[in-house]
């Protein structure tokens, strides 16, 4: 099947044409006719899975076609897409406007930690389309600098994630500045109990589509798991990657203090490694990602939240220096490789503190991970667990049975522009990685 099949116009299938991409994946396939069609959609998609262009490209169409000549005396936002982080918000503006490109529509991107001035300048002007994070998006209303009333199309993205960050109640302060007719599509990886209830409230007699099973990890991703003591997880690492050849890798800890001496640690052996996390500046994570994507980085180093929006076709190497504290984010981790019909490896280092934190990641995902003792790194087994801080210091929500706590900064949507999520406007283009096959190139925006 072809995007032409899909009933794409001849515009945007010209712009898929030309960012080489030739065939739709599954998500693309069930949700493009859904959305062109107006209807509401409920979507469950990993990441990797192609969602964005799964939304982006009908999106586009059905504004286009609705109407291209409208002459209003203030032009007003027609179409507001939500998303947790900074990183996100940039990826999915990039790929609106790279979809759109021969379209009469224009998009604007507004999150938090950057200067709001220029932002309030771009909403003066036409603006079609607009990519938010909600805490910034608040911020304009309450300046009185966007107007949301003419909205048609509302788009929340990883409403998942959003709703672990704490963001639930800017989301319901936005959708009632909407008007009341509209059509509404979310996405979201998995389905919490929290989730149903904002689609039940949101969506209307809703297409469901679903791309991949509950919590399953992608088939084409080699998952393994090497027991070491903790003291000595920075020297197997350097072992794994200078033996492998490795040459772009990307690795989770659990905090931002812990990404930084990792990073410092495998520069100094003569591993190129930069972290990025929420204490970074906009521009140190602006160049980290950029030198990431296009291959020119060897490793890059993140925390959940900051990682948010890397979205690379062919990364071969994920590795976790750290299990996660929700089992769940380990899926949300290693879904980075294994894209696009791209092969890719998920190393988890596990020491004795983690036991447990393996448990729950077996029991979700449903099996148990092959383990592999590397010589010379034995496990010491008089060596004693040590409590692991279960408080979510990277901005992944709060703990159960505890009220939600507000992320660094003030209110949630604030804090989320400043310490997660990358930096600024464009993110740089795909690196073709190493993986050792791939499929025919798929929209992955």
């Amino acid at each position: 099947m072809s995007f032409s099949d899909l009933g794409l116009r001849p515009e945007l299938v010209r712009a898929i044409t030309e960012r080489g991409y030739t065939v739709p994946t599954p998500i693309q396939v069930q949700a493009i006719p859904a959305v062109l069609a107006g209807h509401d959609l409920l979507a469950g998609a990993q990441t990797g899975t192609g969602k964005t262009a799964g939304f982006t490209l009908p999106l586009l169409q059905r504004l286009a076609t609705i109407d291209t000549s409208r002459a209003a005396p203030k032009p007003k936002i027609r179409a507001l897409i939500l998303t947790p982080t900074r990183e996100l918000a940039a990826q999915v503006e990039e790929s609106v406007r790279e979809y759109g490109k021969y379209l009469p529509l224009k998009s604007a991107l507004v999150f938090g930690g950057v200067s709001i001035g220029p932002q309030i300048q771009q909403l003066r002007g036409k603006v079609d389309i607009l990519v938010a994070t909600p805490g910034r998006l608040l911020d304009h209303v309450s300046q009185r600098t966007v107007d949301l009333s003419a909205v048609e199309v509302l788009v929340l993205d990883e409403a998942d994630r959003m709703l672990d960050m704490g963001f639930i109640r800017d989301i319901r302060k936005l959708i009632a500045l909407l008007p009341t007719k509209r059509q509404n599509l979310l996405f979201s990886a998995t389905f919490s109990d929290e989730i149903k209830t904002l689609a039940n409230g949101l969506l209307t007699q809703p297409v469901e589509i679903s791309v991949a099973r509950r919590n399953a990890t992608a088939e084409l991703i080699t998952q393994t798991i090497y027991p070491v003591d903790r003291e000595r997880k920075q020297a197997l690492l350097a072992k794994l990657i200078t033996d492998g050849n490795w040459h772009q890798v990307l690795v989770f800890t659990r905090t931002k203090h812990g990404a930084n001496r990792l990073a410092e640690k495998l520069s100094k052996e003569g591993i190129p490694a930069l972290a990025i996390h929420g204490n970074k500046s906009q521009g140190a994570r602006t160049r980290a990602l950029a030198e990431f994507k296009d291959g020119d980085l060897q490793v890059l180093v993140a925390t959940d939240i900051a990682a948010r929006g890397i979205d690379i076709d062919a990364l071969p190497h994920v590795v976790n220096f750290e299990l996660p504290n929700i089992a769940e984010d380990y899926v949300h981790r290693i879904g980075r490789t294994g894209r696009a019909g791209s092969e890719g490896e998920a190393i988890s280092l596990v020491c004795v503190d983690e036991h447990k934190l393996l448990q729950d990641i077996e029991r979700l995902i449903k099996r148990q991970l092959p383990r592999v003792i590397v010589p010379g790194f034995e496990v010491d087994p008089s060596i004693k667990a040590e409590p692991i801080l279960r408080g979510r210091p990277q901005g992944q929500g709060p703990r159960p049975g505890r009220p939600p706590q507000r992320p660094q900064g003030g209110r949630p949507g604030q804090s989320q522009g400043r310490p997660h999520g990358a930096a600024s406007g464009k993110p740089s283009g795909n690196s073709q990685g190493q993986a050792k096959r791939r499929a025919p190139p798929r929209p992955q925006g």
